[in-house]
């Protein structure tokens, strides 16, 4: 290009200054332009630019052509060097199908899903708390979370992992599974997605997985044969727990419209427990509410009509840190001489069952929950040989975390029953055989986790299917 511009002499060269101050001019338009708007717009505006110089005379339009296109080119090449490479941002990660990906990975900048907020029945209030003032509150929600372990982001990550490892499970259970094969796919999932470590986050409890009669405490034990029917009506509850805050939550399945009334009457009777629940709340009163819900149902099913009953000696209970139970338990009928109050900061497993049967249930069947009882004496006889190293196994994997002997196969223990039933008959181990009502009765179950926050009532555990 240097060799034409040299070949038109003088004339070239004014064309060329001529053409470098329509270029200026341009480039400053364009500059304004592109400060406003997007690449797509600015490359419109430079085309607009080139049609105004249109005007200039026609002798001059070859010349114009050829310096135009050499100083733009230069122009192309300094913007070229001058031009930033932008940071490429990296994709956020989307769950898997199972889902597998740990939730630190998702939710990137620690902050996880606030549960549904309801507001307190103020009537409640002592009239101490009346005369606590809101900004008085707002201080008291800071310091509570300045706890070891209780900020509410901690139980919020936990009740997420339970939210899309039971979803998944909704739709991923089937009849014609085996009871190991169900267990293990809720198991599975929470490990993953909690990413498990030690006693920082891991599963809260093992996962129930009762069928029919049977209400609670039921989970398969290695060897187990039983099959899903699809006559079948199946409770599943699991607990997920971050630094020993546990969501504690379950719901039911079943896969004939036939029990479909009895699931809704206990979803029913859950909300209304969640509803009663809150600061002052009387744990007697929450009850009566629970089974005024529970028992105005009425379906027929097979023939037979069925009042729906609460199985009046299973609880709700307040949650501690690494204990799944607390000190405190919320009845699911009414017990008017039970004045126990909920408490500002505590937080709860509200949980119903409801029944075609009697609505009592016994223990029955093969055990397989256990938990180390919490503040044992510092020396106990042990004079199992076996046991003494079952014990220190379960200090070490669970410490008071209940576990099951699926947990126990998992960490490498074997042989160990006689020194398990050692443990339990010393009352260091409890252990929880299954809870049944009468053979062929139906039982299910609908399970919330909640706070009482010094300012509202958060279901940590709420989702879009309950």
């Amino acid at each position: 290009m240097t060799g034409a511009t040299a070949a038109n002499g003088n004339g070239a060269a004014a064309a060329v200054d001529k053409v470098v101050d329509k270029l200026a001019q341009t480039n400053v338009a364009a500059s304004n332009s592109t400060n406003g708007h997007s690449n797509g717009h600015t490359n419109g505006d430079h085309n607009d630019n080139e049609n105004e110089g249109g005007g200039d005379d026609d002798d001059d339009d070859d010349e114009e052509a050829d310096a135009g296109a050499a100083v733009a080119t230069g122009a192309a090449k300094k913007k070229k060097k001058n031009k930033k490479k932008k940071k490429k941002s990296k994709a956020k990660m989307t769950q898997t199908v199972p889902p597998r990906v740990g939730l630190t990975k998702i939710f990137t900048n620690g902050k996880f899903p606030v549960g549904e907020i309801q507001e307190y029945d103020t009537s409640k209030f002592s009239e101490e708390r009346r005369r606590v003032t809101d900004e008085e509150l707002r201080e008291r929600e800071r310091l509570v979370q300045q706890e070891e372990g209780f900020d509410y982001n901690i139980i919020r990550r936990a009740a997420e992992v339970h939210r899309q490892v039971r979803q998944y499970a909704q739709s991923a259970i089937k009849p014609g599974m085996s009871m190991i094969e169900i267990a293990e796919l809720v198991e599975d999932g929470t490990r993953a997605l909690v990413e498990a470590e030690g006693f920082e986050s891991g599963i809260g409890f093992p996962t129930g997985v009762s069928v029919n009669e049977c209400a609670a405490h039921y989970t398969p034990n290695a060897g187990d044969k039983r099959v899903l029917q699809a006559t079948d009506v199946l409770k599943v509850d699991f607990g997920v727990h971050v630094k020993g805050r546990i969501v504690d939550s379950a719901f039911t399945l079943n896969f004939e419209p036939t029990w479909d009334p009895l699931l809704a009457a206990v979803k029913a009777a859950t909300n209304a427990g969640v509803k009663e629940a809150g600061i002052d709340a009387r744990l007697g009163e929450i009850g009566a509410s629970i089974q005024e819900v529970m028992e105005s149902h009425e379906f027929e099913a097979n023939g037979k009509m069925h009042q729906v009953k609460c199985v009046q000696n299973l609880n709700g209970h307040s949650i501690e840190r690494y204990s799944i139970h607390g000190g405190k338990s919320v009845p699911i009928v009414a017990m008017p001489d039970l004045d126990v109050k909920m408490e500002e900061g505590e937080y709860y497993a509200i949980e119903t069952f409801g029944s075609t049967g009697r609505g009592y249930v016994i223990d029955q069947g093969e055990c397989s929950h256990y938990a180390r009882k919490k503040n044992l004496p510092k020396s106990v006889p042990i004079r199992v040989h076996s046991a003494h190293g079952l014990l220190r196994t379960i200090n070490k994997q669970f410490d008071s975390l209940p576990f099951c002997r699926r947990y126990l196969d998992r960490v490498g223990e074997k042989n160990y029953l006689l020194g398990l039933k050692h443990l339990v008959s010393l009352g260091i181990v409890q252990d929880y055989p299954p809870l049944c009502d009468i053979a062929g009765a139906m039982t299910a179950q609908y399970e919330h986790t909640i706070l009482l926050r010094p300012t509202c009532k958060e279901v940590v555990s709420r989702g879009t299917d309950y």
